[in-house]
Parts: C-alpha cells; sequence; structure tokens
C-alpha cells in the first residue's frame, strides 16, 4: 500500500462551523537523525543542560517507541535576553540584550544596543546571574515554567509588581537560576541565603518573592532526602488536614503538608499504600525464582524535570531506558515485514495529522466527534486497497493508540483528545528497576496512614470538616480528596453539601478508561534480553487491543517476567475472562511466535491478571478527554470548593500531565499549596476578628489601599474580590464613590446643568471640603458583580438593579461589620505584594503570555467594555444606608442620595491608576 499524501477533503459528512476551534501549537519540528539514548537514564541530570533541545514523546506513541523522535528547538539566548512578553521596548529576538559576561555590565532598556551606563540606574537594568542562562532556562523549562512569561500560577501568587517588565525578566532570570542550582543537587535542601551573593541587593526583595514562591508550590526542596525530611517539624503547629487516598497524590500533598507544620491524617480504603501504583512480588518455582511486577503505573513517561526521577535521583535508584527495539508479530506468529510496516504506521500518522486539520475546520463541533470516527472514516476514503495484514497493522495502531489514552476511540474526543501533548515531559520513557512500590514506599515513610478507611462522607463548611470513614469520624479544618475520577463518577462518596454543578458537570464529562494485564514469571528469560517491548496483530478488530503487546521486565524486575496489556474493548471484555482462559491465550500467542523458531515457551510459575475496571477503589486505570469534555474539566475538577475547606488531587485534576504518575504527583504538591494559602488567609482573619475594635482602623486602611486597584471598576461602581476562589457564590466587597471629581461629564453639558439640585450638591461640596468623596460599600456574590457590571443604562439603572433587583443596602464602612473585615483580610492575603492594576494593563495590551484558554478566563472577569452611557446617573431613590452616622451627618447623607443624580456621563470602561 501506498500511504497517500493528501487525503480528499470532502468533509461533508460534517455539519460547517461558523467559529475556529482553538488549535495547540504545531508540532514540534522532527528530528529524523537522532539517535537511541543509553539504556540507563539519570533523570534531571544538570550535565544535559547544555542541549538545545529535548525529545517529547507523543501520546500516539506511548505504547511503543517512537520511530521518528521530535523535539523542542530552543534557540540560544543571550544571558539575560528574554522576551519580556511586553510593548515598551524589552529585548526581542530582533533586539536583543546583549550580557556575554559575569561582571557588572548592565544595559539601558530604553536603547538595548547602546554601551553600558557609567552610572546606571540600576533598577532599570537586566541582572547578570552567570554565563549560562539558556541552559538554565531549559532546565526551568523541563519543570514547566515558559522561556519568557509567567504561568498563570506564577501570577495568582504574585510573584512581581509588574507583567511584562523589567522586574519580570530579572524573575525569571532569579526563577530559572534557583531551579538549577537545586537540580544540581536534589538531595540538598536550598535555602536562600546561598543567592544573596550573586543576586544584586535590588533585587533582594524579588529573590524572597521567588524562592517563597518555589518553596511553597514545590518546585524546589521536595522529596525524601535526609536534608529535606530534617524540615519537618517534630509537632505541628498549624491546624489539621485529612488526606483522603495514599495514592502518589495524596502521599505527596502529605509529606509537603507536614514540612509546612500541619498535622496530616492519611486515610486509605486499601491494606496498601499507592493506588493505582502497585508492584506486587511474584515467586516460585524450584530455582525460587522472584520478580517485581508492576500491576498499575510502570512506565516513567518523559525523564527531564520528572519529580519521580527526581525522588529516584534522592534515592539513588538508577533508570533503564526502554528501548526503541519494538518487533510486531503478525496473526500467525511471523514477524510483519519492515516495509509494511513503515507503510502502515506513516499513513497513520498520516490520518492522525488529517484528523488533527478537520477538527480545525470543523471549529467547536469537532467536540461532539470521535476521534475514531474521523480516523475509520479517513482509512475508507483514502482510496487505496488494502490487504488483511495492512488491517491488522492498522488496528494494531488503534489498538496502541486506546492504550495510550485508556479509553475507546470511538469515545475520546477528536478535539480535544491530545490536548496535553504540547507539555509532553521530554526525555526517555523508563522503567524503574525493582519497580515503583520503591518508591511508594519511600514517600510513605513516617507518614500518618490508617488503612482499610473506607471513606463514604464527606461533610465540609466554614468550621470545618468532618470524613466518615465506617462508623468512625474524622475532623480536621481541610480536606484534600485525591480518589480516581472512576471512584468520583460512581457516587460512592457522599458530600455535604452536594458538589457545585460546575464540577459535578466535569466530573461527568471527563473519560475514565481501562487497561489491564496479566504478569508472568517464568522460570527462565525465553524471548531474548535484547528488547523490552514486542506486539502481536489480531484478525479481529473487536478484539485489537488483547494481549496486543509485551512488555519485558527481565533487566529490571530481577527475574524473567513478561507483561502482557489489555487495552480498549479487549480491555473491557477481560474484567470477566477468567484467569486460566486469559493465560491460556497468552501462551497460545507466545508458542505461535517462539516455537516455529526453535524456541520452547515453559508453563509460567506464577501469574497475575489485574482487574482495575472492578476495583472499587480505582474503577477503571486513567483519564482521558472524552467527546463533549476538554481540558477545562481537568481545571474545573481541580477546584477548591467550600472557600479553602474541600480540595482535590490527582492525575484527573492535572490538565497538562494527566494519565500520568507525575501528574499524580504535581496535583499532590499544587494542592498542599493551595491548602497552606487558605490556611494562611484563615489564620489572619482569626486574627482580624479576635481583634475587632482595634483592627477596624486597620482594617479600614487595608480596604482603602485595596480600592486603589479594584478588580473591577464600572462607571462610580468598583469590584473587589478574592482571586483564587473563582466560585460565583464567593463574596465580594462592592463600592459605590458619589462626588468622584475623576469621572467626567461626555455629554458636553455645561457645569450648571450637570446636577438637579445645584445648592445642595454646593453646599455638600462645602462640607467635604470640595474634594472628598463619598464612599458606600455593601457584600455581594462574585456573580452578582459580575451581573451588576452588564446592566446597561449608567449609574442609576445599575444602583436600581443593585437596591431594587439584588435588594441589598448601601452603607458606610463600619456598617459592614466584622464579616467584611474577614473577606477583606482573604482580599488582602490573596493579593499579597501584587500590583493588580498592573496586571490589568498587561491584559489589556495583550502582553502577559498565558496558556492557550487562560486569557479568555482573565477577560471574563476583568472585560475592558468601552462605551459611552448618555445621562447615566445615581437616583435619588437609592436606598442608602450608612451605618452608624452620627445625626448631624444625616442630612448631608441624605443629601448625597438626593443630590448625586442627574446627567453624569461615565466611560462603562476598566480603570488603571
Amino acid at each position: 500500500m501506498n500511504p497517500p499524501n493528501e487525503f480528499p477533503d470532502d468533509f461533508s459528512s460534517f455539519p460547517p462551523i461558523p467559529f475556529a476551534l482553538f488549535v495547540p501549537p504545531e508540532s514540534p519540528i522532527p528530528n529524523p537523525n537522532s539517535t537511541a539514548a543509553p539504556s540507563q537514564s539519570s533523570i534531571g541530570d544538570p550535565s544535559a543542560a547544555h542541549l538545545l533541545s529535548f525529545t517529547v514523546p507523543k501520546k500516539r506513541r506511548r505504547g511503543r517507541p517512537h520511530r521518528v523522535a521530535t523535539s523542542f528547538q530552543v534557540p540560544p539566548m543571550p544571558n539575560g535576553a528574554f522576551n519580556g512578553s511586553n510593548n515598551n521596548g524589552l529585548a526581542s529576538s530582533s533586539s536583543s540584550i546583549l550580557a556575554h559576561s559575569n561582571d557588572s555590565i548592565r544595559h539601558n532598556v530604553e536603547n538595548p544596543n547602546s554601551s553600558a551606563k557609567a552610572v546606571p540606574d540600576m533598577s532599570d537594568e537586566i541582572i547578570v546571574i552567570n554565563k549560562e542562562s539558556t541552559a538554565e532556562a531549559l532546565i526551568a523549562l523541563s519543570a514547566g515554567f515558559p522561556a519568557d512569561s509567567l504561568t498563570e500560577e506564577e501570577i495568582d501568587f504574585g510573584v512581581i509588581r509588574v507583567i511584562g517588565g523589567i522586574e519580570q525578566v530579572n524573575y525569571i532570570l532569579i526563577r530559572n537560576h534557583i531551579i538549577a542550582k537545586w537540580r544540581e543537587n536534589v538531595s540538598n535542601w536550598v535555602s536562600k541565603d546561598i543567592f544573596m551573593n550573586s543576586i544584586p541587593k535590588h533585587c533582594h526583595a524579588l529573590l524572597d518573592s521567588t524562592y517563597k514562591y518555589l518553596v511553597s508550590h514545590g518546585y524546589i526542596n521536595f522529596g525524601i532526602a535526609p536534608a529535606i525530611k530534617e524540615k519537618i517539624p517534630a509537632e505541628p503547629s498549624k491546624p489539621s488536614v485529612i488526606v483522603i487516598g495514599a495514592g502518589l497524590a495524596g502521599l505527596a500533598a502529605a509529606r509537603q503538608m507536614m514540612r509546612f507544620g500541619f498535622k496530616v491524617t492519611v486515610l486509605e480504603g486499601r491494606k496498601r499504600a499507592g493506588g493505582r501504583v502497585y508492584t506486587k512480588k511474584m515467586e516460585g518455582g524450584i530455582r525460587a525464582c522472584q520478580a517485581a511486577a508492576d500491576l498499575g503505573g510502570s512506565v516513567l513517561t518523559g525523564t527531564l524535570g520528572n519529580p519521580l526521577g527526581i525522588i529516584a535521583r534522592q534515592l539513588g535508584y538508577s533508570l533503564h531506558k526502554i528501548r526503541d527495539k519494538c518487533p510486531l508479530y503478525n496473526v500467525e506468529g511471523k514477524p510483519v515485514d519492515h516495509d509494511t510496516d513503515m507503510k502502515v504506521e506513516t499513513a497513520f500518522n498520516h490520518l492522525l495529522d488529517k484528523a488533527s486539520r478537520l477538527r480545525q475546520l470543523m471549529g467547536g463541533v469537532s467536540v461532539d466527534v470521535s476521534l475514531g470516527s474521523a480516523l475509520e472514516t479517513f482509512w475508507q476514503v483514502s482510496g487505496n486497497a488494502v490487504n488483511a495484514d495492512e488491517m491488522n497493522l492498522f488496528n494494531w495502531h488503534l489498538a496502541n493508540l486506546e492504550y495510550a489514552n485508556a479509553g475507546l476511540l470511538s469515545k475520546l474526543s477528536l478535539a480535544f483528545w491530545d490536548q496535553d501533548d504540547p507539555y509532553d515531559m521530554g526525555g526517555d520513557h523508563c522503567f524503574l528497576p525493582g519497580g515503583n512500590g520503591r518508591l511508594v514506599q519511600a514517600l510513605g515513610e513516617n507518614v500518618p496512614i490508617l488503612y482499610e478507611r473506607t471513606v463514604h462522607t464527606i461533610r465540609y463548611g466554614s468550621d470545618g470538616v468532618q470524613v466518615l470513614a465506617g462508623s468512625q469520624v474524622f475532623e480536621g479544618d481541610m480536606v484534600l480528596c485525591t480518589v480516581p475520577l472512576g471512584v468520583l463518577k460512581s457516587g460512592s462518596i457522599k458530600f455535604i453539601p452536594e458538589l457545585p454543578q460546575r464540577k459535578l458537570d466535569g466530573i461527568k464529562r471527563l473519560g475514565f478508561g481501562l487497561l489491564n494485564k496479566v504478569a508472568m514469571l517464568f522460570p527462565h528469560v525465553f524471548w531474548g534480553t535484547d528488547l523490552d517491548t514486542f506486539g502481536h496483530l489480531s484478525d479481529d478488530s473487536s478484539r485489537r487491543g488483547e494481549f496486543f503487546l509485551f512488555y519485558s521486565y527481565a533487566t529490571v524486575a530481577g527475574g524473567p517476567l513478561l507483561l502482557a496489556l489489555v487495552a480498549g474493548e479487549a480491555a473491557h471484555k477481560f474484567e470477566s475472562m477468567p484467569p486460566t482462559d486469559a493465560v491460556t491465550r497468552v501462551l497460545q500467542i507466545l508458542k505461535g511466535i517462539y516455537e516455529p523458531q526453535g524456541i520452547s515457551v515453559p508453563e509460567p510459575i506464577q501469574t497475575v491478571c489485574t482487574r482495575w475496571g472492578s476495583d472499587p477503589f480505582s474503577l477503571g486505570s486513567y483519564s482521558n478527554v472524552a467527546v463533549g469534555a476538554s481540558g477545562d474539566d481537568y481545571d474545573i475538577l481541580a477546584e477548591s470548593v467550600g472557600d479553602g475547606r474541600l480540595f482535590f488531587a490527582g492525575e484527573a485534576t492535572n490538565r497538562r500531565y494527566p494519565a500520568t504518575m507525575h501528574g499524580a504527583f504535581l496535583s499532590g504538591l499544587r494542592e498542599a499549596a493551595n491548602m497552606a494559602h487558605y490556611a494562611n488567609a484563615r489564620a489572619l482573619r482569626m486574627k482580624v476578628n479576635r481583634n475587632p475594635s482595634k483592627n477596624a482602623h486597620s482594617c479600614a486602611s487595608v480596604l482603602a489601599d485595596l480600592f486603589r486597584e479594584p478588580d473591577l471598576e464600572f462607571g462610580s461602581f468598583s469590584v473587589i474580590f478574592g482571586r483564587r476562589n473563582a466560585d460565583p457564590k464567593s463574596t465580594a466587597i462592592l463600592r459605590v464613590t458619589f462626588n468622584d471629581p475623576r469621572k467626567k461629564s461626555h455629554d458636553g453639558s455645561k457645569p450648571d446643568q450637570q446636577h438637579s439640585n445645584k445648592l445642595l450638591f454646593e453646599q455638600l461640596q462645602s462640607h467635604f471640603n470640595q474634594q472628598q468623596q463619598l464612599h458606600v460599600y455593601t457584600l455581594l456574590s462574585r456573580q452578582q458583580a459580575l451581573e451588576l457590571r452588564e446592566v446597561r443604562g449608567g449609574d442609576e439603572m445599575r444602583l436600581n438593579y443593585l437596591c431594587e433587583t439584588l435588594g441589598v443596602k448601601l452603607v458606610g464602612r463600619k456598617g459592614l461589620g466584622p464579616t467584611a473585615d474577614s473577606v477583606i483580610a482573604l482580599i488582602k492575603a490573596e493579593r499579597g505584594n501584587r500590583k493588580p492594576a498592573s496586571m490589568l494593563s498587561s491584559l489589556k495590551s495583550g502582553t502577559s503570555k498565558l496558556k492557550p484558554g487562560t486569557l479568555k478566563r482573565k477577560l471574563v472577569r476583568r472585560a475592558k467594555i468601552m462605551r459611552s452611557i448618555n445621562g447615566s446617573s445615581l437616583s435619588a431613590n437609592s436606598n442608602l444606608v450608612i451605618g452608624k452616622v452620627p445625626d448631624e451627618n444625616k442630612n448631608t447623607v441624605q443629601a448625597v442620595s438626593n443630590a448625586v443624580g442627574s446627567g453624569q456621563n461615565h466611560s462603562d470602561a476598566l480603570k488603571h491608576e
């Protein structure tokens, strides 16, 4: 069969689409000259940092090693030369800021190509740390950080004050340097002090912010090295945390929270830790053969920056690279012809590329189309006759794709099935000799885990949480739920109150697939030790995933171990197949391959068949993007609920690294940071509430400071709210400003015509010394604030909507009461040292580089709505109430209500001071 270069562009069977779908960045440039890596791999080894590219394993190659390596191409960057994501003259690819030495040279941003000033302004200069900024950027890139912009997480943390400026460039340089320094020796605890001499003094505050972020979010100083374990306090000093599930996500979070000083209790339903990572010891036979079989998660998919590889380094474990050699055998057991194999594989990859172009043409409708239907349609209309062997080969590749996604192709989303491919970790695919249970054992050491505690109810509220497991009740300040998506889908855990509909819908939309295995311990290795994988074809498309791929663990398991994989539809049928029938079928395949070669296939000493779909603690294997779902659903599953009481982690909450062991681990570190953040915010609120009289003036000052940079501003209305909590029901503070001298009239009216009661207004101006504004406030939900912003007709209509439709009352600062003090403290804690207006400015100019889909979400809450509203005004019938206002001022207050209300026009836009 000759693979076609182009397929017919007849997509008449799919309805036309009026809008385009976002398409991930194009695949990296193929590197056909790549060579096989050595069999032993050292993950995160800084000695490889000088490389300017690294391989990226695509999902389509998760099972069979990729034939043609793809790579990220990173252009060499002069030290300090980053695209700062701005439009203010910062260095770009066409005008780089040069810095080639480790001396004190600094460069003027306004003229990047000029020579250094004699007396430079340090605050306006890009710092020079060393000559290795390119290598350090690559190391940071492997940890998930872009080379020249900030992640949304960094922006939310407030690592810098101004987005897109010189400070951002210096932050990136410092961030990359700290990460690279720790990676040099991941067994050490990297302290901030070691950077004090290499970072200029004027950037020490930036160093402090950077270091706090990296440590708190688990990008450095994590794991199980003795120097890191020593940082766990002997006695917890912070509130209690309950972690449900002792898988990689739960263990990562538990260890991190313990180091933060929290009291941690882990509840695990099984008799063991690890969850879907399970290494079983197999043994028997006359010679007492034994081996460690990974029955769950087995392959470290990508090594550069992989946190589990870092754990392995801390333990001194080497990794075994899965070798590229993967022969395929046909139904009769004969080797597949090499040319035919390459033709079909090339054609298959063309089909995937064609499917990518199809979803672009289809736009949003592709969300409701399966990947399987697209591939099968293209295959049928390719116009080339295929024989039985080619068809069986094609089905083998489909099975391999179903293995990669743990889902039927008929249920995978055409639009988003590979949405995580751009974030795949580069490097080799590896086995850990002795099994991944060694990592689990190390991570679970000294972690308080209670086994055989099956959780059935989680209660959460403003006072804390209760977790019910059997007849036992566990109470805590917060709870982290790390159970697999399959368990959430089953509804076996009851949440009180019920989870938000948004999260319930996300749980329902995401797919959760199945992969099973047959592990066989033999008396000796009869299949040879020169390969790690080999495949077998089926002539029945419904059974294409049945024992389609074999993993040889002979070189890493400690004994002659062979694993057969069962994917796709066959994995579901396998759940009800008797184990003896399964083993008999596998042996038939093996004998069909090796006995014609004169090799006798012995009876296995011990066999194990997995049933992950029937396991009540998993109900499946790992997540995928099903038809109707998208990558956003991973983010939705990751959202906390209950105002920072109930949190979620696990591979199905990690948009970038789903369906991977490292994705689960990273989600645990992520939630540990989030939980610590909310706990600190609550501690601050409690401090405020304990001393309301002493803190009244302080809260008033903080409130005034927060409203200098509101999150929303439209007309005379301003709103502030916490940034981390996207719950529409979360509390926001609204301020209405009367007599704002900054608001100019836009209708050209004369000064005498601007107020309906000129005498009253003049008296009011005199009373407030002609400059003072009157601010009144109310508490409302985030959703109500967004709805108020959309009200048309100017300030008068908004005020009417606020008071009449929403039924709220406007009060003075003191009238807000202690409840508002808690909200103020929370928002203050959320913002940290950040200047939101600068962030808004960068969003306005489009200079902040956020991940796909993020900018849209940001703009939803900070939309710039530029409209001139003629005749907008504040109604005299404003339902205005001022809390605790002295009697002598009440007439003045009423004057405000009556006087400020005729004819002021306002530009309904976001403002930046």
